[in-house]
């Protein structure tokens, strides 16, 4: 009779402790998963930029009624971006371009504003990586800023 005993054993304490190491094993794998995940936000400076915000929508206030005239274009054939600012501030616009790139902001570019007398300034845009781009445009005119952005898409080198 101790024979059949010994040959019997309960299953489930192997069991139970079989259900708790493949559950603390799925917890590691999940924590260890999310450790490697970046985590970074698109701007470094993000909280200080919400702050700023009041004076972005400022700038867009003041550009509203010029919108239309205010245009960035890519032209695939000659890979080339054109940005264009109304005609009254093409004489004394002072400002900024960036592209932005919203998946990687390693990638993102700053350049001065150069417009022409028609108010006109050409990019190259061999440089810049397929895919979506934002470019963000402000500029100063007699103590008053303004600013767009237009979203545009990058095709691939053929």
């Amino acid at each position: 009779m101790n024979t059949m005993k010994s040959i019997l054993r309960n299953p489930w304490p192997y069991a139970i402790t079989a259900w708790f190491v493949v559950f603390i094993s799925g917890i590691v794998a999940w924590v260890a998963f999310a450790m490697r995940q970046s985590s970074e936000l698109v701007r470094s400076d993000y909280y200080e930029h919400e702050i700023r915000y009041q004076q972005q929508i400022e700038r867009l206030g003041r550009t509203q009624p010029v919108a239309a005239q205010a245009t960035a274009a890519y032209d695939p054939v000659q890979q080339r971006i054109t940005v264009t600012v109304p005609d009254g501030h093409a004489a004394r616009a002072t400002g900024v371009i960036h592209f932005y790139r919203p998946s990687d902001a390693k990638l993102d570019r700053r350049l001065p504003l150069n417009v022409d007398t028609a108010g006109t300034q050409t990019m190259d845009a061999k440089a810049l990586r397929p895919g979506l781009w934002k470019v963000r445009v402000q500029w100063k005119v007699g103590g008053e800023e303004f600013f767009f952005d237009r979203p545009i898409l990058i095709a691939p080198q053929s």
